[in-house]
This record gives structure tokens, C-alpha cells and sequence, in this order.
């Protein structure tokens, strides 16, 4: 059997045993471990996105970003809010500028 030892999505256990695979699972033991483990979560589909760069990788850290606003007590919408008034104010990243000095 493989280890793995990180975070997975709800449904993985049925899906390992609908495909007749056995595994191993626990609940994280506390709050802080849940968000250690999604923001190491976060970090994992961020490095799959480097490399694939799709829409499923950027689904899938979208939905550790909404965990992790779970977890915080932050409403995901007011989050979106907050980004599209930073983008309101201070702009977004579509002029593709790179900043050298200042």
C-alpha cells in the first residue's frame, strides 16, 4: 500500500471502495491541525497547477481556498467582495507589469 498522509476531499473514501481498494483514513485531530493540513493542501494544488495549468487545478484550489475561509470564519463571498475591491482600487494583474524599483 501507498502512504500518503495528507488532506483528501469527503467522497474519497467511497470512491477507493467503490473501485474494490482498501485505505486507511483519520480525522485530523484539532482545528490547527485541519488548517496546517489546508494550507499544505493549498500549497500541493498550487505546484499541480504549475505544472498542468487547467481549470480542474484551478477548481480544486478554489475549493481549498473556500475551506480555508470555513475554517477561518470568513464568508467565501465576502472574500470575493474584498478581492474585487483590491482589484477596484489598486488593480488587478491584467497590464502584466513587473516592478523593478521603486
Amino acid at each position: 500500500m501507498t502512504r500518503y498522509d495528507k488532506l483528501v476531499r469527503d467522497k474519497i473514501p467511497e470512491i477507493i471502495a467503490a473501485r474494490g481498494g482498501h485505505a486507511r483514513f483519520h480525522a485530523c485531530g484539532d482545528d490547527e491541525e485541519y488548517l496546517a493540513r489546508l494550507v499544505a493542501k493549498l500549497r500541493e494544488e498550487v505546484d499541480e497547477f504549475d505544472r498542468d495549468r487547467n481549470a480542474e487545478e484551478l477548481a480544486d484550489i478554489l475549493e481549498v481556498i473556500k475551506a480555508l475561509c470555513l475554517r477561518l470564519g470568513l464568508d467565501p463571498l465576502e472574500v470575493e467582495a474584498l478581492r474585487a475591491k483590491k482589484a477596484d482600487g489598486r488593480g488587478a494583474f491584467e497590464k502584466r507589469l513587473v516592478l523593478e524599483e521603486a
